[in-house]
């Protein structure tokens, strides 16, 4: 199984996510775009995880478009986490908007009963103030009171929290500019880090069990 993981900043990274698909015998090869240059060729590769970025997709970065046309031209499984799942929802015909407030720490999702692959109600990491407004093909999972948090479009899943992100991660976000979106919110940087890494063992668990059920989504949709 080969992966292709696509970041958008050089410190981000799959984290446990990334290291769920090696559990499960993949090998990940890591695109940094748009710095080193235009998307793959998806061919060589299984799947497709998409992380975050600070950009919104309503930005007017020549790089998101052609983004968004490269996956819904894609005929590979995608793994769309917050701007990944952002992406992910235009792509299919949906929309991104401003929700109502940033949504930065640990919080927890509704399930939507008997919604399949189903989603754990974390809590999970958020960083976000954008929130897609799904397609029309979309499954909604799970969602909470600002936005949808989970859904699935053809065999792809999105979702608007971060399961990859562990403490180490979410210090170098906070070192590189998201330090003052912390603080927008009335939290305190160091007191997030401390619950992070308090949270790291159930986080990485919650991030297996995702990519269980993304995999699994994946093989029910090609029968």
């Amino acid at each position: 199984m080969r992966v292709l993981v696509v970041r958008h900043h050089e410190e981000d990274s799959a984290g446990f996510v990334g290291d769920a698909f090696v559990a499960r015998g993949a090998t990940l090869a890591v695109h940094l775009h748009p710095d080193e240059g235009p998307l793959p060729d998806a061919g060589p590769f299984d799947h497709v995880v998409v992380l975050g970025a600070s950009w919104s997709v309503n930005d007017p970065e020549e790089w998101i478009p052609a983004e968004v046309a490269w996956l819904a031209a894609l005929d590979r499984p995608v793994l769309g986490i917050c701007f990944g799942a952002q992406l992910l929802a235009v792509a299919f015909g949906g929309a991104v908007e401003r929700a109502p407030v940033k949504e930065i720490g640990w919080v927890t999702v509704e399930p939507v009963p008997g919604a399949q692959p189903a989603v754990d109600p974390g809590p999970w990491l958020q960083f976000h103030g954008d929130r897609c407004l799904v397609p029309a093909t979309a499954t909604v999972l799970a969602a909470n009171e600002v936005c949808v948090q989970a859904f699935t479009v053809g065999p792809h899943l999105a979702v608007q929290f971060h399961p990859e992100v562990d403490a180490a991660q979410l210090g170098a976000w906070i070192e590189h500019g998201g330090r003052s979106e912390v603080e927008e919110v009335g939290k305190d940087p160091e007191a997030l880090l401390a619950e992070t890494a308090a949270n790291e063992p159930a986080a990485r668990r919650r991030a297996q069990e995702l990519v269980d059920a993304y995999l699994a989504r994946v093989a029910a949709h090609s029968r």
